[in-house]
């Protein structure tokens, strides 16, 4: 730990002399800009007219990366605090809490994209489940206009602190929620600006956007066009102008769900791999929130706040397409009512667990019904045990990778929930807490920064799952598969793997305080984003943890360009059936950039030859 806040220190100096800062000159503003589940390469002058701008007119983050589990709510913590998720304790968007929370369903798995759900671990874990400040919070103290409008869960998680039923004390806060009891309250101020603008005091809803359909219906084919247009209204013809009005720096976040809610939804692909997530739905999807970044940046001009406001993009992961195929798994050679013959049931992990460790299965989700049969648990997570109350094992069920927890530390356990999951073709790469000792064919926690001072407990097993490329016609990022444990159908979208495709973020930034056309090959990642935020913007934390990102120093005028180099890191012992973690790395100072990570020919980026395979981006 002393080691990072060392080079954090040092990097923050040299580089408050290189360049013209907000702490010695004007402050500047700063929009942070996050296109939910962007790919890097997906963006095209055709496909994506405003942001291919600011890629190519100011810095293009070419080697960019999102840090594994690479989901929402984990990397939208990495952002707005600059630390990893071992220190965060946000390591999927499902997590264990070991308490039930009421809010998120009487289940100890919440789903935490959840305004009410994130005040109720908040309560539980001492006031701030994060367990570090983030930027917006910083800023607000500091007397900076704060505001954060889009996907309810990760804009909350911004400023999520500091009691927001009292709206005159805390960051604008505008979301899926907004107007309703489980949402951030408005102040008088901001409820008679909406009025004057036109703009309801409720948002809506996402419409057909939030139809996934089923087995045997087609999910959405309309991209997230009503609700995100009334955000960025509200950004626009609110939130902008009142924060010139003030006349004092701002920062504003801005999270669309799309290309993200579409991508997982799409309609254009039901149970077939082709096209996936690369259909008419997705590129609808792309443009939309292209349309809403144009918003913002004509705004900017029109009230004269561009030359003074710096714009960062950053999707918060990649994407792939769903596969819910395997030729091992028990749990898809039993017949499901709403799963497809020969097909993953949600839930599989769980499932397949309890089988191979003979242990019984319960359903969190379901009051802890048991679940036997030719049933699965409702959103796939479970608690094996003979007790479900004090289980044994909990399976917390999200995507493109499961977190897996042992309450007890057993590591017996721990031992024979390893060699179960390495007889799975779908498993690519394990991640086991340093605490329970080192396992032949796995990976620490602490390699992929996973263990740090978290406030949440911290998972005992991550599990990722296997990709990769179908035959697209497009990068192979573009053409990322993945097996997921999800409710979502063989051809809709998911991330949250360890796949190039689901690590390989669209990143790009553009203003005063930016180099201008300038192409990066430094990796940089989502945890960069919440220091080089800082420190534009003058801000200083006191950090609890020390797995922090860096400034990206290089994308600045003046500012130190470090040397970047690159490794491989593999299991120290192969498991009894030949298979060994690989995870490609790449290093600035002390600072690790994880491209791809999984057994090698099972993970997109992760060839068979893995010693010698080149890093996406590149």
């Amino acid at each position: 730990m002393r080691r990072s806040l060392v080079l954090l220190s040092a990097g923050l100096t040299v580089l408050s002399t290189g360049f013209a800062s907000a702490e010695n000159n004007t402050p500047r503003n700063l929009i942070l800009f996050i296109p939910d589940g962007l790919r890097a390469l997906k963006i095209t002058p055709e496909t994506a007219p405003a942001m291919a701008e600011v890629r190519d007119k100011g810095v293009n983050f070419k080697n960019s990366h999102s840090l594994f589990p690479t989901f929402t709510m984990a990397n939208g913590s990495a952002m707005s605090t600059g630390h990893y998720l071992g220190d965060t304790g946000v390591f999927s968007n499902t997590i264990w809490t070991n308490y039930t929370s009421v809010p998120a369903g009487d289940t100890v798995v919440p789903f935490i994209e959840n305004d009410a759900v994130l005040g109720d671990i908040d309560e539980h874990f001492k006031g701030d489940y994060l367990n570090e400040e983030t930027v917006l919070k910083m800023a607000r103290d500091k007397g900076l206009s704060t505001a954060a409008i889009g996907k309810v869960g990760p804009t909350y998680q911004w400023d999520h602190t500091d009691h927001p039923e009292k709206p005159g004390k805390h960051s604008i806060v505008i979301d899926d929620s907004t107007g309703s009891k489980a949402g951030v309250a408005l102040s008088d101020e901001m409820k008679d600006a909406l009025t004057k603008a036109g703009l309801a005091l409720t948002a809506p809803s996402r419409g057909d956007n939030g139809k996934a359909g089923d087995a045997k219906t087609p999910g959405t084919t309309t991209a997230n066009v009503v609700q995100q247009a009334y955000f960025a209204d509200v950004a626009t013809k609110v939130v902008l102008p009142m924060f010139k009005a003030r006349n004092k720096p701002f920062v504003l976040v801005f999270w669309s769900r799309d290309p993200d809610g579409t991508q997982h939804n799409q309609g254009d692909s039901l149970n077939q791999i082709l096209p996936g997530i690369n259909g008419p739905s997705t590129m609808a999807s792309i443009k939309n929130v292209d349309n809403n970044l144009a918003q913002l940046r004509k705004a900017l001009d029109e009230l004269g706040l561009a030359a003074n406001t710096n714009i960062m993009i950053q999707a918060d992961h990649g994407f792939s397409t769903i596969s819910k195929e395997s030729k091992t798994s028990p749990s898809a050679k039993v017949s499901y009512d709403d799963t497809p013959k020969d097909f993953l049931p949600m839930g599989f992990l769980a499932i397949d667990l309890a089988k191979a460790l003979d242990l019984p299965l319960f359903d969190p989700n379901d009051k802890n019904a048991a679940v036997t049969g030719n049933a699965h648990p409702k959103a796939g997570n479970g608690v094996l045990g003979k007790d479900p109350t004090k289980p044994d094992l909990v399976v917390a069920t999200n995507g493109g990778s499961d977190l897996i927890y042992l309450p007890n530390k057993d590591k017996t356990l721990a031992a024979k929930t390893i060699k179960a999951l390495m007889e799975q073709d779908y498993v690519s790469g394990l991640f086991v807490d340093d605490q329970l000792g080192r396992f032949p064919g796995t990976l620490p926690l602490s390699s992929i920064n996973l263990r740090g001072k978290a406030a949440t407990p911290t998972p005992a097993i991550v599990v990722n799952f296997r990709s990769y490329a179908s035959e697209c016609g497009e990068a192979p990022t573009n053409c990322s598969v993945q097996v997921a444990d999800t409710v979502l159908r063989q051809g809709q979208g998911m991330h949250g793997s360890f796949s190039r495709g689901d690590t390989y973020n669209f990143m790009a930034a553009i203003g005063p305080d930016f180099k201008a056309g300038f192409v990066d090959e430094l990796p940089v990642s989502n945890a960069d984003v919440g220091m080089t935020a800082a420190q534009l913007l003058g801000l200083r934390s006191s950090g609890n943890g020390g797995l922090v990102g860096r400034v990206m120093s290089e994308a600045l005028p003046n500012g130190v360009v470090p040397k970047a180099f690159k490794a491989v890191e593999k299991s120290k012992k192969k498991s009894e059936n030949g298979l060994e973690t690989v995870l490609n790395v790449q290093r600035v100072g002390s600072q690790r950039y994880f491209d791809a990570a999984g057994f090698p020919g099972r993970t997109l980026g992760l060839e068979p030859d893995a010693g010698k395979q080149k890093t996406a981006g590149k």
